[in-house]
């Protein structure tokens, strides 16, 4: 059996810590982001460092401009309240698609992903709640039967995990993330489409509003 990282492994680690690093708020909106400096930090080479900043430009985490370099990516609200917009656009009707089509099995994975972020909320651990929303979705993405909903709602997903970070660091947020979850998945369950669509648009209604509190109180501190 070889064990050795390869090269490919290295570059997925990479851009997958630098992304961790923007979502959780390590690397600050408008922060500058210097190659010698990610590389000390993460014990890589000047090249996976490109590489990763070159994925990261492409999910619209960081922007490069010319002379300047690569740093963390300003998300205004305006930018963000038409993310919201769409995602409940395409949430709520994925979710009411995904009622007429989804199996015992989706249930099960539904179901465990409900339970890992609850716990997670309890631990408050904010890493495991964003990764397991994430499962969550992807199941509601895997049975509405649309891959091209399915490929715009994946496009987003980075941008989406930036503001689900900061949504779920508000106090109480998580616990009524809970409940809005399990309502979907309640509604997947019976089949209801109607109720599917209508608690999934809710549910990111719900996020619009903590963010736009988050985003009042940022432009008050600055």
């Amino acid at each position: 059996m070889d064990l050795k990282i390869s090269p490919r492994s290295v570059q997925q680690e990479t851009v997958r810590l630098v992304r961790e690093a923007i979502t959780s708020g390590y690397f600050k909106p408008g922060e500058r982001l210097v190659e010698a400096k990610l590389c000390s930090l993460l014990g890589v080479s000047r090249t996976s460092v490109r590489e990763a900043l070159r994925v990261l430009a492409t999910e619209k985490l960081i922007t490069i401009v010319p002379n300047k370099g690569p740093s963390v990516a300003e998300l205004s609200w305006e930018e963000a309240e038409n993310i919201y917009h769409l995602r409940a656009l395409l949430e709520g009707e994925a979710a009411a698609l995904a009622a007429g089509r989804v199996k015992p099995d989706d249930l099960r994975r539904m179901r465990e992903a409900l339970d890992i972020f609850a716990a997670a909320v309890d631990q408050q651990d904010w890493k495991t709640r964003i990764s397991a929303t994430a499962d969550f979705y992807e199941v509601i993405i895997q049975c509405c039967g649309n891959a091209i909903m399915g490929e715009v709602l994946h496009g987003l997903l980075t941008r989406i995990n930036f503001l689900r970070a900061r949504t779920m660091a508000s106090p109480g947020r998580a616990k009524h993330s809970v409940r809005e979850l399990e309502s979907i998945y309640d509604a997947l369950e019976k089949g209801d489409a109607r109720v599917a669509r209508a608690v999934a648009v809710a549910h990111v209604k719900a996020a619009e509003a903590e963010a736009r509190d988050v985003y009042r109180e940022m432009n008050h501190a600055a």
